[in-house]
């Protein structure tokens, strides 16, 4: 029998049902092994123990006396410490807000509270979600379950770190410029970031109001898309949250798809041979599934890792406008360094990026989506950095290393596309290279079961 903690979202779940195992034992164990790699890993900001045991010995009196709380009933989860929940503190992996208590609980949060999810508490992060190495200077880096030399990626480090670890079943992240992506591809797991507007911000922490996504990183894609499932929908506290059909329990077959897979030009420039390797392994694979595969003729798309960063970090600089004057010293250096630069953009120059954003998305989706049914490219063009390597501070070397890591995620964050990051197999140092697939406004089902395609090929080569 597989050990539990290996199990998948939807295999844990099975299991309690079915009362193979308990709520309380599998939050023991989860608990367990994150107080023991807590100081190796350093995933978590807070292991919020005593709750999630209250919460697991509930879930077992309520399946006794016959009630199912929902589908993640006693399942351990842990989130990005950036997600609200009424009376208790809610830190962004801050020095500013680290004991700043929360008035509301996130809409994600309810819903999964609702869903029954054990919570098992505050996952690190990059300090205000700014960073893809996953750095920060007030508690620390996430490491690399893979292997600690290396960067878990980030935003949302922890969570990469804690899935990636068999710590939790799932978690949530966040993505504004691939921070959900980075840190499954990082640390060899899966990672989903919706259509934007699909998944409801309120109560989650603010970066960009244009370009911030919740999703979750997991160990499958079935997993994945089950916790979209479950936080997707209207919700009237988020008027940017829209009111669309779920994503379908299933979706297409991958025969019945075209798939554009660049062979030149920017998602093809400075790859890693792992890379190169398992991008023509995912594209025989989807061959070899009756998938269509074409060459895109992708329009120029340099300029939109800056377009999107000057978004990103124009709104976040609104955001913390006051904190920055009040209290820059309790800023990390590079965070404090980055929203410095976003103050200092011009209201014409960051209103013509807006607009770019609309026309290029419009210009995707004419010459690239209509010809497709999604795109693949490398998630990342390298396997994970060591660490030392790239944490580079405020120095002049920032921004070349940021966008050495985030180039290729960007764009889809820029154009608000579904998004799916889906890991190969083990590599150089025990790594993994990694693919993401993004698909049409809405059609998160078509990435996931591209994304499915590849990860069970790969399971039934192992």
């Amino acid at each position: 029998m597989t050990e539990p903690l290996a199990w998948t979202l939807i295999q844990a779940a099975s299991a309690i049902r079915d009362k193979q195992i308990s709520s309380r034992e599998l939050t023991d164990l989860a608990i367990e092994r994150a107080e023991t790699l807590q100081p190796s890993l350093n995933s978590f900001i807070a292991i919020e123990d005593e709750s999630a045991r209250a919460a697991a010995r509930s879930a077992d009196e309520a399946l006794a006396a016959g009630r199912l709380l929902g589908p993640l009933h006693g399942v351990p989860l842990a989130h990005k410490d950036m997600y609200d929940r009424a009376g208790q503190v809610t830190g962004c992996g801050s020095k500013i807000r680290k004991d700043e208590i929360a008035s509301h609980t996130a809409t994600v949060i309810r819903r999964l509270d609702t869903a029954g999810q054990i919570h098992l508490g505050r996952l690190n992060m990059s300090e205000f979600a700014m960073g893809p190495t996953g750095f920060n200077a007030h508690f620390g880096r996430a490491c690399n379950p893979l292997d600690p030399a290396r960067i878990a990626g980030g935003s949302s480090s922890g969570s990469g770190s804690a899935v990636g670890s068999n710590t939790v079943f799932a978690a949530l992240g966040s993505d504004t410029g691939g921070s959900i992506r980075l840190p499954a591809a990082c640390c060899g797991v899966v990672g989903l970031k919706p259509t934007q507007g699909r998944v409801s911000r309120f109560g989650a922490m603010p970066l960009s109001h244009s370009l911030d996504c919740v999703g979750p990183l997991a160990r499958s894609v079935a997993d994945a898309r089950l916790i979209t499932r479950l936080i997707s929908g209207a919700d009237d506290r988020d008027p940017a949250c829209l009111d669309v059909a779920p994503i379908p329990a299933k979706g297409p077959s991958v025969s019945d798809l075209t798939i554009a897979i660049p062979d030149s030009g920017f998602f093809t420039e400075d790859l890693a041979p792992e890379v190169v390797t398992f991008l023509g392994e995912a594209e025989t694979i989807l061959m070899k599934a009756g998938a269509k595969i074409v060459r895109p003729k992708l329009p120029p798309l340099e300029d939109v890792i800056e377009l999107a960063n000057l978004v990103a970090m124009t709104e976040a600089g609104a955001i913390h406008l006051d904190t920055m004057r009040a209290r820059p010293e309790d800023y990390g250096e590079q965070v404090r360094a980055r929203l410095i630069q976003g103050l200092g953009v011009p209201a014409p120059i960051y209103l013509r990026a807006l607009q770019i954003k609309g026309v290029f998305l419009e210009r995707f989706m004419a010459e690239v989506l209509s010809e497709c049914d999604a795109v693949l490219t490398p998630t990342m063009p390298s396997l994970p950095p060591i660490s030392a390597d790239v944490e580079v501070g405020a120095s002049e070397a920032m921004t070349r290393v940021m966008v050495s890591i985030a180039k290729f995620t960007r764009v889809f964050s820029f154009l608000g596309l579904p998004t799916l990051s889906v890991p190969g197999p083990v590599t150089t140092g025990g790594l993994k290279a990694s693919v993401q697939i993004a698909a049409a406004p809405f059609a998160e089902d078509v990435a996931c079961s591209i994304g499915e395609a590849i990860e069970e090929a790969l399971s039934d080569r192992a």
